[in-house]
C-alpha cells in the first residue's frame, strides 16, 4: 500500500509561518510601546524614591503579583539548567535594568536617556548569538549598527556631543544588563511559555527581593507618594516587571531574537513621544523623521535575515 504524505502543505506553512510573524511584531511593537514608559515613569517617582528603591520595590511587586500566577495555574518547577538561566535573567530584568535606568533619570532628561537606551537591540541580538549559537549574516549587524548610529548622530546633533550627563553611564550598565536579560529569556520561552519565564525569573528573585526591601524601605518616603506616584510605580510593577515580558519573550520565541529585538530601536522616539506628553517637552517633526528612518532600517535588518 502507497505510504501517505503527511507533510505539510506548502501553501499551510507559508500562511502558518506569516500568521507567526504578524503574531511577533503585533507583540513586540506592544511590548516596546509599553517599555517606552519606562524612563518617563522612573523620571515622575526618582524625586520621591531614591533609584535603588524604585528599583527593588517595582520588582518586589510584580514577584508578588508573579507568586500566585504560578500556583494557580500550577505551574511545574524549572529544571535546574532552566533555573540557572532564570537566575542569570533577572540579573538585567530585575535588579540591573530597573535601578540603573531610575539612577539615569536621577541625572539625565527622559528624551537623552531614550537614545542611549537604542543601544539595547544590538547588545540583546549579540548576547542572543552567543545563547543559540546562531550567526547572522553581516548585512544584519551592518544594518543594526546603521540603525545604531542614526539614534547616535541624532542625539549629536540635537544635544551637542560636549553635553554629557552623569546618568549615561547607569543608563549604558542598563543597556548590558537588559541585553542579557531580554535575550536569555527569549531563549528560555522556547522551552517554556514566556509568561512562565518571566514569573520564575521574578519568585526565584524573591529570597533576596524581600530582605533588600525592608532594608531600602522609608515609611516617610512610602507615606508621601501622591496618586501619580502610586501610579507609576504600578504600571513599572505590573505592565513593566511582570506583564510586558509576557508579550515581549512570546515575540522573540516566535519571532527570532535578532529578528525582534531590532523593533527596540523604535522605543527611544516613543519615548521621546510620551516625553513631550507626559513631561513638557517641546514637541517637533525632526524625531518623527528619524523614527521613519530607523522604522526602514528594521524592517531591512529583518530581510537580511529572511534571505539568509
Amino acid at each position: 500500500m502507497a505510504r501517505l504524505n503527511s507533510s505539510v502543505p506548502p501553501s499551510t506553512a507559508s500562511a502558518t509561518s506569516v500568521s507567526k510573524e504578524a503574531e511577533a511584531y503585533t507583540l513586540g511593537i506592544i511590548s516596546v510601546a509599553a517599555f517606552a514608559l519606562t524612563l518617563p515613569f522612573a523620571k515622575i517617582l526618582i524625586g520621591d524614591l531614591s533609584a535603588l528603591q524604585i528599583g527593588i520595590f517595582r520588582s518586589m511587586l510584580a514577584a508578588l503579583a508573579a507568586l500566585p500566577i504560578l500556583l494557580i495555574m500550577r505551574v511545574p518547577l524549572p529544571n535546574l539548567s532552566q533555573a540557572k538561566r532564570l537566575l542569570l535573567t533577572s540579573t538585567g530584568i530585575v535588579y540591573g535594568f530597573p535601578i540603573l535606568t531610575a539612577l539615569g533619570m536621577k541625572y539625565a532628561p527622559v528624551s537623552h536617556g531614550g537614545v542611549v537606551l537604542a543601544a539595547l537591540p544590538l547588545a540583546t541580538a549579540i548576547v542572543g548569538t552567543l545563547i543559540t549559537r546562531d550567526r547572522p549574516p553581516v548585512t544584519f549587524w551592518l544594518v543594526s549598527i546603521a540603525g545604531f548610529l542614526t539614534v547616535f548622530l541624532y542625539t549629536v546633533l540635537r544635544y551637542g556631543i560636549d553635553d554629557v550627563y552623569l546618568g549615561d553611564l547607569a543608563l549604558f550598565g542598563a543597556v548590558i544588563l537588559a541585553g542579557i536579560g531580554y535575550a536569555q529569556g527569549g531563549a528560555l520561552s522556547k522551552e517554556m511559555p514566556g509568561w512562565q519565564v518571566m514569573c520564575w525569573t521574578l519568585v526565584m528573585s524573591l529570597p533576596l527581593l524581600l530582605p533588600l526591601s525592608i532594608i531600602v524601605y522609608d515609611h516617610e518616603a512610602v507615606r508621601t507618594l501622591d496618586a501619580t506616584s502610586w501610579g507609576a510605580l504600578a504600571f513599572l510593577a505590573f505592565v513593566n516587571s511582570l506583564f510586558g515580558f509576557f508579550s515581549w519573550n512570546r515575540a522573540l520565541a516566535v519571532g527570532g531574537i535578532q529578528k525582534i529585538s531590532q523593533l527596540q530601536l523604535l522605543q527611544p522616539f516613543i519615548t521621546y513621544i510620551y516625553a513631550v506628553l507626559l513631561m513638557g517637552e517641546v514637541f517637533d517633526w525632526v524625531p518623527l523623521t528619524v523614527c521613519t528612518i530607523v522604522i526602514g532600517l528594521v524592517v531591512l535588518s529583518k530581510r537580511t535575515l529572511a534571505h539568509r
